[in-house]
C-alpha cells in the first residue's frame, strides 16, 4: 500500500532510484524517511514525485530519529490522497470509454484551447491521432473556417455555439461537411476549457 524509503541503502541502487522503479512499475506511493537532506539529494528525490519527505533527527535533539505523530499524519494523508487519485484515474478511464463508444466525435481542450482528449471518431474525421494532438491548439486539429469566430463568441461568455454544415479540413487536406457545436466548460464564470462535438453530415 505504501513504502517508507531510506535514501542510503546497501548495494548499487540508492533509495531514490528504488523509489523511481517502485512508482513507475507499481504505482505505490513512497515516503522518504532519511537523514539526507542536502539540496542535491532533495532535488533528485523530487523527480520521483514522493508523497512525503521526513528528515531523521541525527543530532539527538528529539532523543529519537523522528516524530511519530508527524510520520503517522504523513502516512494517513498519503494513503487518503492515493485512494482519491486512484478513484480519479478509474473515473477518467470510465469517461474515456464512454466517450469512445458514443456516435459523435468529441474533442476537449483546456482553458488555453489546447487539446486534452479526442475520441476515436474525432481521430477519424480530423486525421489526427490523439497522442499527437494532445497539447496542440484546437484550431490546428479542428481546422475549419468557423472555429475562430466560434471561439471568439465563447470568450465573450456565451453559451453553446452551433455549427451547421461546416467544412472540416483533415490532416491530409481532404474536406468533410460536419454538424456540431462548441461548448465552454465553465467554473464560477471562468472558462476552464471547450468541448467540441461534431458528426459528418449525412448526404
Amino acid at each position: 500500500d505504501l513504502v517508507l524509503m531510506d535514501i542510503h541503502l546497501k548495494g548499487k541502487m540508492d533509495g531514490i532510484e528504488a523509489a523511481g522503479v517502485i512508482r513507475n512499475r507499481f504505482g505505490i506511493p513512497v515516503i522518504f524517511l532519511t537523514a539526507y537532506s542536502d539540496e542535491d539529494t532533495v532535488q533528485r528525490a523530487k523527480l520521483t514525485e514522493p508523497s512525503g519527505f521526513i528528515v531523521k533527527d541525527t543530532f539527538g535533539i528529539l532523543n529519537k530519529p523522528f516524530e511519530e505523530d508527524e510520520l503517522t499524519t504523513t502516512i494517513e494523508i498519503t494513503l487518503y490522497r492515493h485512494r482519491m487519485e486512484k478513484r480519479l484515474r478509474e473515473h477518467e478511464k470510465w469517461l474515456a470509454a464512454v466517450l469512445n463508444s458514443i456516435s459523435d466525435a468529441v474533442i476537449a481542450t483546456d482553458s488555453l484551447g489546447q487539446v486534452k482528449f479526442m475520441n476515436r471518431l474525432a481521430e477519424d474525421l480530423t486525421g489526427w491521432i490523439e497522442a499527437d494532438a494532445i497539447g496542440m491548439d484546437l484550431e490546428k486539429i479542428f481546422k475549419i473556417l468557423e472555429t475562430e469566430s466560434a471561439i471568439k463568441k465563447i470568450s465573450m461568455q456565451t453559451v453553446t455555439v452551433p455549427m451547421e454544415q461546416v467544412a472540416l479540413i483533415s490532416s491530409n487536406g481532404s474536406q468533410n461537411l460536419v454538424d456540431g457545436s462548441i461548448t465552454p466548460i465553465k467554473d464560477n464564470g471562468n472558462i476552464e476549457g471547450l468541448v467540441v462535438i461534431f458528426r459528418p453530415v449525412k448526404r
